[in-house]
């Protein structure tokens, strides 16, 4: 039977080359593009400004964060295709929540 929803977590490495006003209104963007499409939006985790492990485009820095909601499978492979599009974004990854 198919899934008719799941949790789904999705950690967004945004960039800091344009300065923290930018990257902030990023990430209230894709909360509330998140909470259009899915139910039980959380900015779960914050984990603020940290050191790369490796440079992304010339970068050494980047700003982590953290959504976990639940929507129909669909939604997060358009989430995806947006990040991965948007300029300010250095890397994303979306991944289910198992139970």
């Amino acid at each position: 039977m198919a899934k008719v929803s799941a949790k789904y977590e999705v950690m967004v490495v945004f960039s800091l080359k344009n300065g923290e006003e930018p990257m902030k209104a990023l990430v209230e963007k894709f909360k509330e593009r998140i909470q259009r499409h899915a139910e039980a939006v959380e900015v779960n985790e914050d984990w603020g400004k940290r050191k790369l492990a490796y440079p992304i485009d010339d970068e050494t820095e980047g700003y982590y964060v953290i959504y976990t909601f639940e929507s129909k499978p669909e939604y997060p492979a358009e989430l995806s295709r947006r990040l991965n599009i948007t300029d300010g974004i250095l890397r994303s990854l979306v991944t289910v929540i198992s139970e």
